[in-house]
């Protein structure tokens, strides 16, 4: 295993190189932003293409020539007694592969919206709030300390509420984004709640000293126990952030956002970020395994409910957002049984093909004059060929059919489950054949049959540009190829991602050395590779039964539908629940204190002193009124007053 070098080495190049990678898409956020309404469609994504471009080169140079984990700080930022916090960058190799990540999908995505945002009127603004967004997300990733962290989470939660809502005339655009901006705030009190109790704790919040202090057992007077309490409250904002049951319901509505928006969102960027901190604090949630077993029960039970939900949906981008909700819950189920690279694996697997499956339905939005209904589509294979290839690959490595992408990472993901639990691992199975029939569900009623749109849709069909096809047909490579860089053990392949991540994980390794060492038979694992596929192909199966050979299409919305049928189309009625629970009590009691506090009591009591100051200036301003013969009177009746009271006096 490779040798860990604490950060504190000194950094290779000058600062300026590592200042350059998030300052580009700054720069290209204020270009874009102050000359919206200058710039053409095309000047205003190159500008934001090429300050992203400019970002991964520099990230490809940090990759290619790394050595050790080093930090570079800034700038001396916070100091206060004993709380001391640098605005720090923090180089290794999570931070590297989260920036290839993130300045590359990134990229692709700027240059799709060339194509897809260039007759919008502001689409200046649109480039400005998408490398906003690359910004925030690259100080998120870069931060040293949790502090740096904070900032680029919250820059992201921002970000997504500008994008959603980007186009404002929509009032159920404006709604979606309220609805994202206020449930990630509730996951991020708990986030904050958590820092607190890690500077309380460690009397730092510098990456590298508290996780040293957890691994030695330095908690001071509170105890080991008190860092289930700290990663439970992590966990709370990761659920926010991430998209994990309770606080799901923001990121199907995310759709409302321009096509690219939800490439964004959905694929490398905001809702990997709750996944990205929990594999920062790895040490952490090894040392609170009761936090862990939550992140296992909910991850699995995300995935799985989110599943089901996908079934029923007819909007063609809804139907990812609910895969894109189950996917994450993949993603924690490896969190929650330890498998950290297992999880950061499906990470960067999942942002290959689910960037490419919005970017494909964007492409099919486009070509269908902004229809977005599968029950209006059909036959789009042969007017859309290269978005047809391209989606299709997509679907198979979502479904985990070999050797495509999501083949490597969710069976990976499926065997740490199996060695920690049966139960999860037979969600995790179950939720694998849901995932292949509905997305194929989706590609049957898209590409195959007969066209059910209307003529003028027809007339119009055709294959999207280049600037949209060109990052396609570049994910889809990634998605067909992106799992060989961890290949199962019975090839006798190199698990190269695995290999490269092992010193972040170095903490934890020595404090659960067993579960890190553990490997299944080849028997075992070539069992569990088999029913995985199998149940993938079930479901592929299934569905070309159901959606090609007996040419069912979804019924439309006013139909007759059994009970369990109903549940699920209504996604289980989640949203009405919390209405009822949550938001019209708020609402009632903001209405009530509105009625009776402010305007029964605060209003009045503010209202008497108000026309007491009025009045008593409407008195006074009789003293300075410019008459002579007012100050004599005035005079008079002073001197009057006076002689008075020196007779009384006496």
């Amino acid at each position: 295993m490779q040798e860990t070098v604490l950060p504190g080495a000194n950094a290779p190049y000058s600062t300026f190189i590592y200042v350059l990678i998030p300052l580009l898409p700054f720069l290209g956020f204020l270009l874009n932003g102050l000359l919206n309404r200058k710039l053409s469609g095309t000047l205003a994504g190159l500008i934001g293409s090429a300050t992203v471009l400019g970002s991964f080169l520099i990230s490809v140079m940090l990759f290619l020539n790394f050595e050790y984990q080093y930090t570079v700080q800034l700038f001396d930022w916070i100091s206060v007694g004993s709380l001391q916090i640098p605005f720090q960058y923090q180089i290794d190799q999570l931070s590297l592969i989260m920036l290839l990540l993130v300045t590359g999908v990134g990229f692709l995505i700027h240059v799709y919206s060339i194509g897809y945002m260039h007759h919008d009127e502001n689409v200046g603004k649109f480039f400005s709030f998408l490398n906003l967004f690359i910004f925030s997300m690259l100080l998120l990733v870069m931060g040293a300390n949790f502090v740096i962290l904070f900032i680029g989470w919250e820059g992201v939660g921002l970000c997504s509420y500008l994008l959603i809502g980007f186009w404002n005339k929509n009032t159920a655009y404006n709604n979606a984004a309220k609805k994202a901006f206020i449930i990630n705030r509730i996951g991020d009190l708990g986030f904050l709640l958590g820092i607190f109790l890690i500077y309380l704790t460690f009397n730092s919040v510098q990456y590298a000293e508290v996780f040293q202090k957890a691994s030695l057992g330095e908690f001071g007077t509170y105890g080991v126990g008190i860092c289930t309490a700290i990663t439970l409250l992590l966990f709370v904002g990761a659920m926010g952030k991430s998209a994990q049951l309770p606080l799901y319901t923001w990121l199907p509505d995310a759709m409302a956002g321009p096509t690219p928006v939800s490439a964004l969102i959905h694929a490398a960027t905001m809702v990997t970020a709750g996944i990205y901190m929990v594999l920062r604090a790895n040490v952490l949630f090894t040392l609170a395994p009761d936090t862990l077993q939550v992140v296992a029960i909910v991850g699995a039970a995300t995935a799985l409910f989110a599943a089901t939900i996908g079934l029923a949906q007819n909007d063609i981008k809804k139907v990812l957002a609910y895969s894109t909700v189950s996917q994450l819950g993949y993603m924690f189920l490896a969190l929650g049984v330890m498998g950290y690279s297992t999880a950061l694996f499906h990470v960067l697997t999942h942002a290959f093909f689910k960037a490419l499956m919005f970017l494909g339905a964007g492409s099919v939005i486009h070509a269908m004059s902004n229809e977005q209904d599968l029950r209006r589509m059909g036959g789009l294979r042969k007017a859309l060929p290269i978005t047809f290839v391209t989606f299709l690959i997509g679907c198979l490595a979502i479904s985990g059919i070999p050797p495509f992408s999501g083949f490597f990472s969710k069976d990976e993901i499926l065997a740490h489950a199996f060695e920690h639990s049966k139960v999860l691992w037979a969600m995790g199975l179950l939720t694998a054949f849901l995932t292949a029939f509905y997305m194929f569900r989706l590609l049957f009623l898209a590409f195959f049959g007969e066209f059910r749109g209307t003529a003028e849709q027809k007339h119009h069909l055709h294959e999207s540009p280049a600037s949209m096809t060109f990052p396609l047909i570049v994910l889809a490579i990634l998605a067909a190829v992106g799992g060989f860089m961890g290949a199962p053990m019975f090839t006798g392949g190199h698990h190269y991602l695995a290999e490269y991540l092992a010193p972040i994980f170095t903490y934890s390794q020595r404090l659960m050395p067993e579960v890190f060492s553990a490997e299944p038979d080849h028997n075992t694992e070539l069992m569990l590779m088999g029913l995985s596929v199998a149940a993938g192909l079930l479901g592929i199966i299934l569905a070309y039964v159901f959606y090609v050979a007996r040419a069912q299409r979804p019924a439309e919305d006013e139909a007759h539908r059994s009970a369990p049928e109903s549940l699920v189309y209504h996604k289980y009625y989640i949203d009405e629940l919390y209405n009822s629970l949550f938001t019209r009590p708020i609402m009632a009691l903001s209405s009530g204190l509105y009625k009776f506090v402010e305007n029964g009591v605060i209003n009045p009591v503010v209202g008497v002193f108000g026309r007491a100051v009025n009045g008593g200036g409407q008195l006074l301003r009789y003293v300075q009124t410019g008459a002579v013969e007012t100050y004599l009177i005035l005079m008079v009746v002073g001197i009057v007053l006076i002689l008075g009271l020196n007779f009384a006096r006496f």
